[in-house]
């Protein structure tokens, strides 16, 4: 009798964290699914949702065997990924968040790039990030070269999107994983010691669409994430035996009214100057709730409601 081999390990583990995601879900996974690549295990943690987000992912792991989906009560976010490195058996590891969407050829662009450089860990790429309903709100190109990186890094700043993110897996095991004391801003942690073993770089080319909501983990614990990126800082710098210096940057996602105000005037004034008007009244009414008494808000929504647009509206407007 011919005994079978047992089966190869797949070249990448994609690892996703789910919590109250039913809105976005089911387009991130899709958009995982879809990839032109298709030699993965998709290792899903359902970390305790109490909206339909179990019922989704369970609907999608029963079609296609490529899922491995657990469901248990709430640990959190970071405790959910070691969970997942550790089940994990790719030769690299690729990030995904349950509200984003993948590129169809994400995985192919970074793997090619990955074996052709050997000596670089961890791979992301640029981003157009979008909104709560998926309209296109900005490119966001990254830095590529592992100089500007590392440098970007050791001053506080998060140079790679993390769920844009490919890895080795034995070099993410060799440091450690994801430091839990970190969050959340764990992700930085991560690539300053991947970049003390090796080198990491960013594609130029757009291999997620990242989504901008309010109920995002980065929107929510900003003030917390910065105390912990200088946290971050601190260490590698104490690792490294080098004087660092902390970049203070400005909020780059809305955390206070102001901000808020600041951000959904910036993204109306866009929507108008594209000719996409609906947009632009949406905008405006987010703007005067975040600031009520500012005249910025009322003075996009007066303008959307009443202007001649600046060129014909497009579709998805």
């Amino acid at each position: 009798m011919t005994q079978s081999l047992p089966p190869s390990p797949p070249t990448i583990s994609v690892l996703m964290p789910v919590y109250n995601a039913q809105r976005y879900v089911a387009q991130a996974v899709e958009s995982i699914l879809n990839q032109s690549f298709g030699d993965f295990e998709f290792l899903i943690i359902d970390d305790g949702s109490t909206d339909r987000s179990l019922k989704i992912l369970q609907r999608y792991a029963n079609q296609d065997p490529r899922i491995r989906l657990i469901s248990r009560p709430n640990t959190g976010y970071v405790k959910a990924l070691n969970e997942l490195l550790a089940l994990a058996q790719g030769e690299f590891l690729a990030r995904m968040d349950a509200d984003d969407v993948a590129m169809p050829n994400r995985f192919a662009q970074q793997v090619k790039f990955l074996r052709q450089h050997p000596e670089v860990l961890c791979v992301g790429g640029a981003q157009d990030w979008i909104d709560d309903a998926g309209r296109f709100l900005l490119h966001h190109p990254e830095a590529e070269t592992d100089a500007e990186i590392q440098q970007l890094a050791l001053s506080g700043q998060t140079p790679i999107n993390h769920p844009s993110a490919m890895m080795r897996r034995t070099a993410v095991l060799q440091v450690g994983g994801y430091d839990e004391a970190l969050h959340p801003s764990e992700d930085l942690d991560l690539w300053l010691k991947l970049g003390e073993i090796g080198q990491l770089a960013n594609l130029p080319e757009t291999v997620l669409q990242y989504r901008q909501h309010d109920r995002s983990v980065s929107e929510r614990l900003q003030t917390l994430q910065t105390e912990q990126r200088r946290r971050c800082c601190e260490r590698a710098w104490e690792r490294r035996g080098i004087t660092g210096s902390f970049h203070e940057s400005e909020p780059w996602r809305p955390i206070d009214p102001p901000s808020r105000l600041r951000f959904m005037t910036m993204y109306g004034w866009w929507f108008f100057h594209a000719g996409k008007r609906n947009a632009a009244i949406i905008y405006g009414l987010k703007a005067i709730r975040a600031l009520p008494t500012a005249v910025d808000g009322w003075k996009l929504l007066a303008c959307a409601l009443l202007k001649p647009m600046p060129a014909p509206e497009s579709k998805g407007g």
